[in-house]
């Protein structure tokens, strides 16, 4: 998209899709301008009736004129056929195009962003907004062709026949044009409430699938579904005023257009009967009033067009923000093994106090390291600053490299991260391991322990997993994301809790793959539980924001908060120093 323009600007999709519309131009402009031919040949063949009828015509005539309607008419709605198609697939592109773009956005914006936005909000942008904009630019396509070369052409038409007449009944198209024109902010109004309705109401039924079992288990499902039920009857009453303003109007529009047809009615009356502007014969008579008629109608829908564009720049204001030009990052190879030097690590949440101050350590190739503390101690935290997605202060260095410094490409051959939450995908379990690489999934499920329950599992490592991972057990879930970020491992791995959901046995098997496969790559274990702590290469104990580095026999020695957790969970014997 980048080499094509902005993604941000609407031109940007048109002229992306130049073939498309040069085909809906040629056949759109053969479509409407034949359209006019039909009130000639209806006001003709109705006069050539009238002249059978007296005599003064046989009726081969009427049959030459039936078989030339039909001839024009076949060509005029295969021209439409074609216009229509073309318009379709230029809209099919564009939002493919929009998408694709939208969603590169999304997986190069922070997690804290992504909250903070809202999932439902992010679900109404991605694909309802998208939806309507598209919708928009369609309708806008359709209708420079359907409404404003066939209201031209019927226009012309008029002022052949009769150029008085045409301009004073030409006066009341404009009065439904000014009528939308001022119905442009009610519309936007409607449609900004009714988006962020609808974005409420996708929060509150993920909120309401995901928290399912947890009502239930309670007995609150009752106060949930009163909740989601007030979600439900407030999206659908600013759904219902939102297609109200646009559905209701174009009615009214062409009842101010067809104000006209009074006036045809008696001045073209006059023309009939020799005493007005024009002298005119049935065919005329019929020709112009079709013709108007059929104007009246394409006013009716441009107008509501005008209604239906001003709905879609709401959407379009909502994921404008969404649709930056991300610059595509070659997919570089791991970076190699290196030393980590983490110096005065500051770092604190928007709008909040400090969370982690003065960290400071240092990792070799090979080793692992563990980092525990208190509930609530800020482990965590110092887990996702490798992450970089809030700003640091302080420096964290790898291979003399400062993290920050580094583009998203070049961190991400660096870090790998395995968080709480497993973000597991709707896919079967090899295609979790491997994302979309080549190569076995079975030597990285063997590393978590996961090789004798896939076996079991029905359809083996082809077997789905469900949204989320929801048919896999918790140790199940945490072990698959283990082995996904094993298959996929960088030479710095942050590891957040990953045994906090398996057994000792288990616990100690994936701990000795670990060693093994980390190779000279820097684990830090991130973990409340203690059992191997003492085989690990060093121990970073946080505490109210900092650090104690050392040892575990030396943190065994010097810090008798880590000591008293240690024992107290080996049963207070002390064994492991």
């Amino acid at each position: 998209m980048s080499k094509q323009g902005q993604p941000d600007r609407l031109l940007t999709y048109f002229k992306a899709e130049t073939w498309p519309l040069a085909v809906v131009t040629v056949t759109g402009l053969v479509y409407n301008i034949g359209l006019a031919f039909g009130p000639v040949l209806e006001g003709k063949l109705a006069q050539c009736l009238l002249d059978i009828m007296g005599g003064t015509v046989q009726w081969p005539a009427m049959v030459y004129l039936a078989a030339l309607y039909v001839g024009v008419t076949v060509f005029v709605q295969a021209a439409r056929y074609l216009k229509r198609f073309y318009v379709r697939r230029f809209a099919n592109n564009v939002n493919r195009s929009m998408k694709r773009v939208l969603y590169d956005n999304l997986l190069h914006t922070s997690r804290e962003e992504l909250e903070r936005t809202g999932t439902g909000n992010l679900m109404t942008r991605a694909i309802s907004d998208v939806d309507a904009c598209v919708e928009g630019m369609r309708k806008f396509t359709t209708e420079v062709f359907d409404t404003g070369v066939a209201l031209a052409s019927y226009f012309v038409l008029l002022l052949v026949y009769d150029w008085r007449l045409a301009l004073l009944t030409g006066l009341f198209p404009p009065v439904a044009f000014f009528l939308a024109e001022r119905m442009k902010k009610p519309v936007s109004q409607c449609a900004a409430v009714y988006k962020e309705s609808a974005g409420r109401l996708n929060g509150a039924t993920l909120e309401r699938i995901s928290g399912a079992v947890t009502y239930r288990v309670f007995g609150l499902e009752e106060n949930r579904d009163r909740a989601y039920g007030d979600c439900l009857a407030d999206y659908e009453k600013k759904a219902a005023a939102a297609n109200l303003w646009e559905n209701t109007l174009p009615p009214l529009y062409q009842v101010v257009s067809m104000l006209g047809a009074v006036l045809i009615l008696w001045l073209g009356g006059k023309n009939v009967a020799g005493t007005g502007w024009a002298n005119w014969d049935i065919a005329a008579f019929t020709a112009f009033l079709t013709c108007f008629t059929k104007l009246s109608v394409k006013t009716s829908k441009a107008a509501k067009l005008f209604n239906s564009v001003q709905k879609a720049q709401v959407s379009w204001r909502r994921v404008k923000p969404l649709l930056k030009d991300v610059e595509e990052e070659p997919e570089l190879p791991p970076a190699p093994a290196a030393a980590l030097e983490v110096s005065n690590l500051g770092f604190a949440y928007p709008g909040g106090g400090e969370v982690l101050k003065h960290i400071s350590f240092t990792a070799k190739p090979g080793q692992i390291i563990g980092v525990t503390g208190p509930a609530a101690c800020g482990k965590s935290t110092l887990g996702k600053a490798f992450l970089c997605e809030l700003p640091y202060t302080g420096s964290i260095r790898f291979g003399g490299r400062e993290l920050r410094d580094m583009t998203e490409a070049e961190r991400s051959t660096v870090v790998g991260y395995l968080g709480h939450q497993p973000e597991l995908l709707s896919a079967s379990v090899r295609e979790n391991v491997l994302l979309g690489s080549d190569g076995p999934a079975a030597p990285w499920l063997a590393a978590s322990c996961l090789t004798e329950e896939v076996a079991a599992m029905p359809q083996g490592e082809d077997t789905p997993v469900g949204s989320g991972g929801v048919r896999l057990s918790g140790g199940q879930q945490a072990r698959l994301a283990l082995a996904r970020t094993l298959r996929h491992k960088r030479p710095l791995l942050i590891l957040d809790d990953p045994f906090s959901a398996v057994d000792m046995t288990t616990e100690g098997e994936i701990m000795e793959h670990l060693r093994a496969l980390a190779g000279d790559g820097i684990i830090l274990l991130l973990s409340h539980r203690l059992d191997r702590f003492a085989e690990l290469d060093g121990v970073l104990w946080v505490e109210q924001g900092t650090v104690l580095a050392g040892s575990h026999q030396s943190l065994m020695e010097t810090c008798l908060a880590y000591a008293g957790l240690y024992n107290a969970q080996r049963g207070g014997d002390g064994r492991g120093e």
